[in-house]
């Protein structure tokens, strides 16, 4: 990627230029809370230009130390040069967004290996076809639905790509959901499509059908805006991995969908995404647009990412149904980066089998992103679940709750499709939630000159959870205290594994426990969607968690429960 990624190099002097005893005030004063974590001595040294004795005890109240005058003493040589090191490190290069640390996260358990063998993807044949002489029934019709009616000749992308473009004209502004139309693009690959497909050529079931990808994914000749003003005229010369593989596929990318600032929640520099159900909500996010364009007929389907509920979330909201795919499945080149350890991209759809179809394209090795692996994936949209064992998160189904009976509906659905359902727990005794120390470390390092700089004042939230102030925060993070964390991380990882041995797939509330944040930390597939009408009360989601790897068995469990149920099939009042 170019040096446009990053806003212009800061000088290095301290920011903010606080004199040596107003630091040391808001030092004494400071403490941790707010879901933010304690500090190191090098982070607090660096802020002042004299590193003396002072400066060192004050810091190891951030550090949560406390060491001899002795100890001190001989420390400040050490401080001194490593001050004079980062400056010089800073004043040397400039790190794009895109350059991930030396060292990568694999999330297979010590003694697992990882699948070997080949992918294949056969959609499901449609029971019926929509009406394909009326726009709304083609702008709800499922990807099944679409790619039979594109090989019957009863439709064309060029049509299906003009539906959607205006579509997206006419309701984006309304869910706030656009950054950019793709049109120029857009109209060349479906007039593309028409004449490989009039030629008897066809890619496979996304063949000639339009998309949306979450605005953190370049696009060669278009703004990657990540949602954040800093950013908002950057143009990348270059396509991500994920575009590339549905430009092979033959799917029209048709717009650049919103994500709240840096991805974080549904909040961007021009506006906040709307839950087409509730247009006065917030469609949460941080893959706003994407769920919110994709619930309102705007696109058949999109890209989103996830690092910590960023697909869950506004799936959850909107009523979309969402993948996130196992780590190491999907190539992140090209994606802006938050997390290299735990981000992650995948489809946000209106089936289960749509996200299997968009995940069969998109997935496997580029040699671009050093964590993905060529693990097969095979999706049957006909094959049922009876190899498969299916266990439930049984804590999270128990208790008086209001949501509780509406979640145990589930496993009632699931008993009377012949799921034998199998109590299963996540591991105890473990301090899941500190572990959030890693997302912040990475996430700060990702934007590191974004705060040197003074831009991160540019982002529109400012409040104590947005993410300028947790950048600044996470400077305070001891390099220990951050390998540390990842050490109890690979803990996790066994634990989870051996915890779950005996199924395949786990149903859960999708935000039970720390359920969340620790299958994002271990890596493992989740699939997400609707268990109760969107018009019947408070968004309500339930999620299937896969075992590492088999995101194709959460897949289809997820199918069962949804063909059962039909949730997915409901419109938004405006949209419909």
């Amino acid at each position: 990627m170019s040096s446009e990624m990053m806003p212009p190099s800061p000088s290095s002097e301290p920011r903010g230029g606080l004199e040596r005893r107003q630091f040391l005030g808001i030092l004494s004063a400071a403490g941790v809370g707010g879901g933010l974590f304690p500090g190191v001595l090098w982070a607090v040294a660096q802020e002042t230009d004299e590193i003396t004795i002072e400066v060192v005890e004050q810091a190891e109240k951030l550090a949560g130390l406390t060491f001899t005058g002795e100890q001190r003493e001989m420390m400040l040589s050490g401080l001194r040069g490593s001050v004079e090191a980062y400056r010089s490190r800073r004043g040397a290069i400039e790190i794009p967004n895109h350059v991930a640390p030396a060292l990568h996260f694999d999330p297979v358990p010590p003694g697992r290996a990882w699948p070997r063998g080949e992918s294949s993807v056969r959609p499901s044949i449609p029971a019926a076809l929509p009406a394909h002489d009326r726009d709304t029934e083609l702008a709800f019709a499922s990807l099944p639905e679409l790619g039979a009616l594109i090989r019957a000749g009863e439709v064309n992308s060029e049509q299906l790509t003009r539906l959607s473009l205006d579509r997206l004209r006419r309701h984006g502004p309304r869910l706030e959901c656009v950054v950019t139309l793709t049109e120029e693009r857009a109209l060349d690959q479906a007039r593309r499509a028409d004449r490989e497909l009039a030629e008897g050529r066809v890619r496979g079931p996304l063949h000639g059908i339009p998309w949306g990808a979450k605005d953190l994914l370049a696009t060669r000749g278009y703004p990657t805006t990540w949602g954040a003003a800093p950013f908002s005229t950057q143009v990348l010369d270059m396509d991500a991995t994920v575009v590339n593989k549905l430009d092979e596929a033959g799917a029209v990318l048709v717009a650049k969908l919103t994500l709240g600032a840096l991805a974080m929640g549904d909040v961007w520099f021009d506006g906040r995404t709307r839950n087409p159900w509730n247009l006065e909500q917030g469609s949460s996010g941080s893959s706003a647009g994407s769920a919110a364009a994709v619930v309102a007929g705007l696109v058949p389907f999109s890209i989103g990412s996830e690092t910590l509920g960023s697909i869950v979330s506004p799936a959850t909201r909107c009523g979309a149904t969402g993948l996130r795919p196992s780590f190491g499945r999907v190539s992140r080149h090209g994606a802006m980066a938050l997390s290299w350890s735990m981000d992650k991209l995948g489809p946000i759809c209106r089936s289960v089998e749509d996200c299997a179809l968009v995940l069969g394209a998109v997935q496997g090795e580029d040699l671009l992103d050093r964590t993905v692996r060529d693990v097969p994936f095979v999706w049957d949209g006909e094959q049922g679940i009876e190899d498969l064992r299916v266990g439930y998160l049984a804590s999270a189904f128990e208790g008086a709750g209001n949501r509780t009976p509406v979640d145990r509906r589930v496993l009632e659905v699931l008993r009377d499709e012949g799921v034998e359902l199998h109590p299963v727990e996540l591991p105890e005794d473990l301090p899941v939630g500190a572990l959030r120390t890693i997302l912040n470390a990475e996430a700060a390092a990702a934007f590191d000159e974004l705060t040197r700089s003074g831009q991160d004042e540019l982002l529109v939230r400012q409040d104590a959870g947005a993410w300028p102030n947790a950048f600044r925060t996470a400077r305070f993070i001891p390099a220990v205290e951050y390998i540390q964390a990842n050490r109890v991380r690979t803990i996790l990882m066994g634990a989870l594994d051996r915890a779950w041995a005996d199924v395949d797939v786990v149903v859960t509330p999708s935000y039970a426990s720390s359920l969340l944040l620790a299958t994002n930390l271990t890596g493992h597939p989740a699939v997400v969607l609707p268990h109760i009408s969107q018009a019947e009360a408070d968004p309500l989601s339930i999620t299937f968690v896969g075992g590492l790897w088999k995101d194709a068995e959460a897949l289809r469990v997820a199918k069962v429960y949804q063909d059962a149920t039909g949730h997915h099939l409901q419109r938004p009042p405006g949209f419909a």
